[in-house]
């Protein structure tokens, strides 16, 4: 693995870098950010991933999220991936909530997709082995993750597939169920096939009806959001979790929109409440 620094910054009194590697799971060059907080040597820091939403890339949140002052009073290594794989022989649609920009965090099945979206793959398997053998500072064994919107419905869906590894799990404005909104069942549909059953893996509240637990959830919701509605329907996951016993925190902010004025507000309580449950 040859991973690639293409910037680094001193930021808080930390490191903000951005890399790039190439990737066996999608195919292509991958680039992300990692802001490494100060820190004595020889300390290992708990880590918290964001997944960012449609038309995103790793340089949204890298550059509007306001994460790295709270990540530094915390001792908290930020991970931020890219939404999908990029380039020139990369599949493409002229819409913003498919193709590139939109991978939806799953592993396509239908072709052209297939090939090289991989993003469940990527963010599930690869790019965790690549954040433990390039940043030692990083104990993988205290983990959390969140996300916006499209990387809310990622970070949830994510973490109930796979509940031991992660310490916390938070999330702004997820899409807490493709399945019922439209957006979702355009890329569930284009990169799965159009047989639903296949769809319930990327589905936070279908998992939640199927088994998956957590031990607790925190979402933070706009209710000015003009996507609440119809893409968002939080309700359904305070329905599911309820259903399951699950404990969820669903704090509906008024006034705010699905922004990242919205993101950068909130982000500090995140990372502290994340910091709670990675540094006990």
């Amino acid at each position: 693995m040859v991973l690639e620094t293409l910037v680094t910054a001193r930021a808080d009194d930390g490191v903000q870098g951005i890399y790039r590697h190439a990737s066996g799971a999608t195919g292509t060059d991958m680039i992300f950010s990692v802001f490494v907080p100060p820190h004595a040597p020889g300390t290992k820091l708990p880590v918290l991933w964001y997944l960012s939403g449609l038309t995103c890339t790793h340089a949204n949140v890298t550059d509007k999220g306001s994460y790295r002052a709270a990540c530094a009073k915390h001792g908290i290594i930020f991970i931020a991936p890219d939404t999908s794989p990029r380039g020139d022989g990369v599949p493409d649609v002229d819409v913003y909530d498919f193709g590139q920009g939109a991978g939806f965090y799953v592993d396509a099945t239908q072709a052209p997709w297939a090939t090289h979206f991989k993003m469940r793959r990527y963010i599930e398997s690869e790019l965790p082995d690549v954040i433990a053998a390039a940043f030692p500072q990083a104990d993988m064994a205290r983990q959390g993750i969140t996300g916006h919107s499209m990387g809310g419905h990622g970070a949830l869906t994510i973490a109930l597939r796979t509940p031991d590894r992660f310490r916390s799990v938070s999330a702004f404005a997820p899409i807490v169920s493709p399945i019922h909104c439209a957006w979702g069942q355009k890329a569930l549909g284009g990169y799965l096939g159009q047989d639903p059953a296949s769809w319930r893996a990327y589905d936070a509240c279908a998992l939640i009806e199927d088994g998956a637990r957590l031990p607790e959830l925190l979402i933070d919701q706009g209710d000015a959001d003009s996507f609440l509605v119809d893409q968002l329907k939080p309700q359904l996951l305070t329905a599911a979790c309820a259903a399951a016993g699950m404990p969820l925190t669903l704090r509906m902010q008024p006034g705010y929109d699905h922004s990242y004025y919205f993101i950068s507000t909130f982000m500090a309580d995140h990372i502290a409440w994340h910091a709670e449950r990675l540094t006990a």
